[in-house]
């Protein structure tokens, strides 16, 4: 165990390093610090998209629905393939938007495409109260990974205080170059770790990956179609569900805004086509909890199906190295989570809404102090109140797809005004808010934050058509 302990402080020591280490050379302006200068290439948007997108549920949520839920899991697996695909038409042109414009965060887009500055305050605080809760979930997922993997040994508050600390520090010098280079180191370990795992469990305790399947199937053939073992989960609910994820994939404000650090727009379609193959990962974890299905019979939480079977199979400092890769997997997502929400914050909401006067050094200077604030809150409420945030982060993934509607008529359809949008985006929220903490999600079988993205869509469509679009410095260049 002291050679697991090893790995785990050393890899979160050494993560924050580099993440500290990206900004060193760089005069840090706010151009720089949110969109990293707009200089990014191929490799490095793939590594840094794909650091934000594979969190801890990489680790805890992937495997744990594959033990506890059979079939439906493979929703994962269908719209993160569909996302990418509409990331190819809709981000280039976003890019282009950006580039021309100098714009930073989404609501800067929202803002210049429907010329309102109150329409860019609304997307804004949308994105703020979707963050917090993904945010307060990489600090949980990341303390139980760290406790678990170490035995015990690493209490899951200090691990969380350690690489939040960390975390924070990189934020606050160098901004999304910081999760970039994080990333690196990130992908390498997390690849290597589900790969060991992944081939190498289902290997050992069945003799390969088809006759872990044939094993599943003898015992428990219902477990592999749908709806698994979940009634509500059939067809019409994993079709709507991927919707809304696919749809939704690219509204979280991180992932929409991390597209603005491209070099050019070639790099954005390019992108598009090599991050498919970043599902492969997510199915050798789906392995991993279909062989402990039948291992691990009766685990009481279904998400730590992945690190109990490790355990189960590998030497102790093996178990650490997943620890390690699971923080730093924790450790990306966060601070791109902490980057954008300070910036929307600042940027968006007290810059555009109460100070317009305020200059790009101001703005920086206040997102800098905004990233150890949002830190602390976010620490507190992981550390003392953990389900604080439950309901919000129900709805955080229906949330932000509401945004959906507005980015492709804006992009695509001259006609849609800031009314329209604005109704749409409010009724969306509010169908889904209704239907999800009423506890009617499923609804006649389907994903409640689809039956709101209709409702949303189709009033947005039909109050701009009952209106007239404002000039805008997108419309009229």
């Amino acid at each position: 165990m002291n050679a697991a302990l090893l790995i785990i402080f050393g890899t979160v020591l050494a993560a924050g390093g580099l993440g500290v280490l990206a900004g060193r050379r760089v005069k840090m302006d706010l151009e720089n610090w949110t969109v990293g200068g707009r200089r990014f290439g191929t490799v490095l948007i793939w590594l840094l998209m794909a650091g934000e997108a594979y969190t801890t549920f990489t680790f805890l949520g992937a495997s744990g629905w594959a033990y506890a839920k059979g079939a439906p899991v493979y929703y994962i697996l269908i719209y993160g393939t569909l996302a990418y695909t509409v990331s190819f038409f809709i981000l280039p042109p976003i890019w282009r938007i950006g580039k021309r414009l100098g714009l930073q965060t989404q609501p800067d887009f929202f803002a210049a495409v429907y010329g309102s500055r109150g329409l860019g305050i609304f997307v804004a605080g949308v994105g703020v109260l979707s963050i917090l809760p993904y945010l307060q979930l990489q600090l949980a997922g990341l303390g139980f990974i760290v406790e678990t993997a170490s035995g015990g040994a690493i209490a899951a508050r200090t691990a969380i205080v350690l690489a939040f600390f960390l975390t924070c520090a990189f934020v606050y010098t160098s901004g999304i170059r910081g999760t970039a280079w994080v990333s690196v180191l990130k992908d390498a370990m997390m690849i290597a770790a589900v790969g060991i795992a992944g081939f190498g469990i289902p290997a050992a305790r069945f003799g390969g990956i088809g006759k872990m399947f044939k094993t599943v199937l003898a015992r428990s053939p219902g477990h592999l179609v749908f709806p698994g073992a979940v009634p509500s989960m059939n067809v019409p609910w994993v079709m709507t569900t991927v919707l809304v994820t696919g749809l939704g994939f690219y509204m979280w404000p991180h992932m929409f805004g991390s597209a603005f650090a491209a070099r050019s727009e070639k790099i954005i379609r390019r992108n598009a086509i090599v991050m498919p193959l970043y599902q492969l990962p997510i199915v050798l974890v789906i392995l991993v909890g279909f062989t402990a299905f039948l291992v691990l019979p009766g685990l009481k939480n279904p998400d730590t199906s992945f690190l109990a079977l490790v355990k189960a199979t590998y030497p102790s400092w093996f178990l650490g190295f997943i620890g390690a890769a699971g923080a730093v997997t924790a450790m990306v997502p966060a601070s791109i989570l902490l980057l954008f929400a300070s910036t929307l914050l600042v940027k968006n909401i007290y810059q555009a809404g109460f100070n317009p006067g305020a200059g790009d050094e101001r703005v920086m200077l206040l997102s800098r102090r905004m990233v150890v604030l949002i830190a602390a809150v976010a620490l507190a409420l992981a550390l003392y109140v953990p389900n604080a945030l439950v309901n919000l982060l129900l709805i955080g993934y229906d949330g932000v797809s509401q945004l959906f509607p507005g980015v492709v008529l804006g992009l695509f359809w001259k006609r849609a005004t800031k009314a329209g949008v604005a109704c749409g985006l409010a009724a969306g929220l509010g169908v889904a808010a209704v239907l999800v903490f009423g506890g009617f999600d499923p609804i006649l079988g389907m994903n409640a934050g689809f039956v709101a993205l209709a409702v949303n869509a189709a009033l947005a469509v039909a109050v701009s058509l009952l209106t007239w679009p404002r000039p805008s410095l997108v419309r009229n260049s």
